[in-house]
């Protein structure tokens, strides 16, 4: 997913003004009108002129753009940062209200429709319910945990500016939650006018990057490394899960890419999910005479045998 530099788009520098940026807007979309240019991808560049102007029109969505590019570091750079568009705090108003047609850099930070319930509360009764997309690690799903969130939200100062108003929150990870999942904290939304209460905060839930794990629903999955004689022979090996590790037999003519199924040994709910364990050869370096000597012995053994018998003719010669 590429970066997308809105000022770029609409040609203004980044702290153009507001009427600056509608001034740029209204003339590129005059020119790149689907009825009135002609020119190839004329659709194209009108949505993305209209996109850029959402953004930048919209001081609190300006704000959280300008931050999520600081984070971004490298527009150049196809693949953000995991925490670029996480932590942002929004109303329902600007939380997932606008998706349409709009790029997958847009929805990924500004397009997550609401899920949460809406009852008549949510009218007048109650403050605005807010959203928050949070990064946890597997661990804390796996076992549960109570963790300190950090929140930016965007906010008027008193001069009229908008800032990023950081805010903490102590959050009880339920054991089991899942990537998607929605946790409700009452009365952490927008506060309602004068008596009335707050609205509710909706924190939907994604996994940092984890160094040995996949997450694939409530299932996981690893690589599990074994040597040559392990994959030909069988062999039992100690393999690791988020309880511990335990002993996994790997079967006699195992080949890589072959998955091991630990049943129950992933995310914990009814039911818990799976722990699949996929063989990855590790091959020992033949770095001392006696090793390529064991080597050399092993190919004599196997004199005859073609690892690429496989292959068509006519594409080795290619």
């Amino acid at each position: 997913m590429k970066f997308r530099d809105y000022y770029a788009t609409l040609g203004v520098a980044r702290d153009a003004s507001a009427e600056d940026i509608k001034r740029a807007y209204r003339r590129l979309a005059r020119q790149h009108h689907p009825d009135v240019s002609r020119e190839p991808g004329a659709e194209d560049r009108f949505k993305e002129i209209g996109e850029a102007y959402e953004v930048l029109k919209d001081p609190e969505k300006r704000a959280v753009y300008d931050q999520a590019g600081r984070r971004w570091g490298d527009p150049a750079s196809e693949t953000p940062p995991p925490d670029w568009n996480a932590d942002f705090e929004f109303g329902d108003a600007e939380f997932g209200a606008l998706h349409g047609e709009f790029s997958e850099f847009f929805r990924q930070l500004f397009g997550r429709p609401p899920r949460g319930p809406r009852g008549p509360r949510a009218t007048h009764r109650a403050g605005t319910d807010h959203r928050a997309r949070v990064r946890i690690d597997l661990e804390d799903a796996f076992h549960g945990a109570t963790r300190t969130i950090v929140l930016q939200a965007p906010v008027h100062g008193p001069d009229g500016a908008i800032r990023l108003h950081e805010r903490r929150l102590e959050v009880q990870i339920p054991r089991g939650v899942r990537p998607g999942q929605q946790l409700r904290l009452p009365g952490q939304g927008g506060r309602g006018p004068g008596e009335v209460p707050a609205g509710d905060l909706y924190l939907e839930i994604e996994f940092r990057p984890h160094a040995l794990y996949e997450v694939h629903g409530r299932d996981l999955s690893f690589e599990l490394p074994v040597a040559p004689w392990e994959a030909a022979l069988g062999a039992t090996v100690s393999a690791p899960t988020p309880a511990g590790a335990v002993e996994l037999r790997v079967p006699a003519g195992a080949r890589p890419g072959t998955r091991l199924r630990l049943r129950g040994r992933g995310l914990p709910g009814d039911p818990p999910g799976d722990l699949y364990a996929e063989i990855a050869l590790t091959v020992p370096a033949a770095d001392t005479a006696a090793r390529r000597s064991a080597w050399h012995a092993l190919a004599e053994a196997h004199a005859g045998f073609d690892p690429r018998a496989t292959l068509r003719s006519d594409t080795a010669s290619a």
